[in-house]
């Protein structure tokens, strides 16, 4: 854990987890469950394409898996790093679809599968950004508030 200080404040977050997954992130999102009605109940389900998605997740998020969830409030920074396409520029913010908090929230639940925390309602407090960049991936960091 690392100690950050706030500002002449007394406020010090630790850093849990920081880590990047080089991989292309996925664009299909926690949005994207289905749904059918079976004797007049619905149930939803997950497309092969969303199930795909959680699956490389899982196995890029795995290898930084805690021992122990984190405790507490928390504060998720990702960054989303899109390969480079057409005239865009490394680096360059990316305000074309998926949207922020689609990509997020299928992220969290398999941070949450994985252990990093109890539950995702710990989360207080996300930053997150997406950039066209010549290293695609996704950058993590976990820390206490």
């Amino acid at each position: 854990m690392i100690p950050i200080r706030g500002n002449g404040r007394e406020l010090i977050m630790m850093i849990k987890f920081k880590f990047f997954m080089a991989m292309e992130p996925p664009t299909c999102t926690h949005q994207e469950k289905q749904v059918h009605v079976v004797n007049g109940k619905p149930v939803f389900y997950e497309p092969a394409e969303l199930k795909a998605a959680r699956t490389k997740l899982r196995a890029h998020m795995s290898r930084y898996a805690p021992e122990k969830p984190a405790q507490g409030a928390l504060r998720l920074t990702t960054w989303w790093c899109f390969p480079v396409q057409g005239s865009h520029q490394d680096g360059e913010y990316k305000t074309s679809k998926p949207d922020t908090d689609n990509l997020v929230k299928l992220l969290k639940d398999v941070m949450t599968d994985l252990g990093f925390w109890r539950d995702d309602a710990q989360v207080a407090s996300e930053v997150i950004c997406k950039y066209w960049a010549e290293r695609p991936g996704i950058y993590v960091k976990v820390e206490s508030l």
